[in-house]
């Protein structure tokens, strides 16, 4: 087979190809700079919310079952089971948007396990934040995402628990908080360009471990810790035990 004349789909390919069509519009270094952003925030922040998510829904089996459902209604209409190709098959655009739940329970994680656990913002200019602190051109701006997501008083007395109801009203459909409140996309010009990317993969991983097996953690009670590096990672492995689930639950 002759594997220049293959059909390549993936982003370093196509930046590649179009560099051949006009080779002065960026360099490698402009190359290797676009690849490493997709590689960390596109990767390793997904990656490390559904570890998070698994190690959250350990300890919250009555969600993990629900959301369980929630997928099984919305893909095979909950009376047979499937194998792999023919789930993935039923994953379309129109069933994921019918996850609400799923939905809320991965920015409920988001919540609690931010991708980026600090984050920092450069000025422009002289301005006054909201509670009239002044900060001058070049100053830097720290904020935590992390202790945010639990605070009191901007999530309630439950802020530290675990909680997918909290993202949805009385008929069970999602509704968004403010990204100043839920900063783990960022919020306004600079707000995250791969957010419904980042839902939409997550939700799909999500949706098929979730349909096939049911997790518990290998230690009963255990527990993880976190290392605040440029994102969330666990401090040490996450060892889960997955059981196959069946239709009934």
């Amino acid at each position: 087979m002759n594997t220049n004349s293959a059909k390549k789909e993936d982003i370093l390919s196509r930046f590649l190809l179009e560099r051949e069509k006009d080779p002065g519009c960026f360099d490698n270094k402009y190359l290797r700079d676009i690849i490493l952003n997709f590689v960390i925030a596109g990767r390793d922040t997904s990656a490390g919310t559904l570890s998070w998510f698994l190690y959250v829904l350990c300890g919250n089996q009555r969600i993990q079952d629900k959301i369980a459902r929630e997928v099984r209604e919305a893909t095979t209409a909950g009376d047979r089971d499937v194998g792999v190709q023919e789930l993935t098959a039923c994953l379309t655009e129109d069933a994921i948007s019918n996850m609400p739940y799923l939905h809320a329970a991965l920015t409920e994680t988001l919540r609690l396990y931010p991708a980026v656990p600090i984050d920092v913002k450069y000025c422009f200019s002289d301005d006054t934040l909201p509670d009239g602190h002044a900060v001058r051109k070049g100053d830097m701006v720290n904020y935590q995402p992390y202790p945010m997501g639990r605070m009191k008083f901007l999530w309630g007395d439950d802020a530290e628990e675990f909680r997918p109801e909290r993202w949805l009203d009385g008929d069970g459909v999602f509704v968004p908080e403010s990204p100043y409140k839920f900063t783990a996309f960022q919020a306004g010009p600079r707000i995250c360009l791969g957010k419904e990317f980042a839902y939409r993969q997550m939700k799909i991983f999500a949706a098929v471990l979730l349909y096939l097996y049911r997790f518990e953690m290998w230690e009963r009670d255990s527990t993880v810790g976190y290392r605040p590096m440029l994102t969330l990672k666990m401090d040490g492995p996450l060892h889960v035990r997955a059981l196959p689930r069946r239709a009934s639950g």
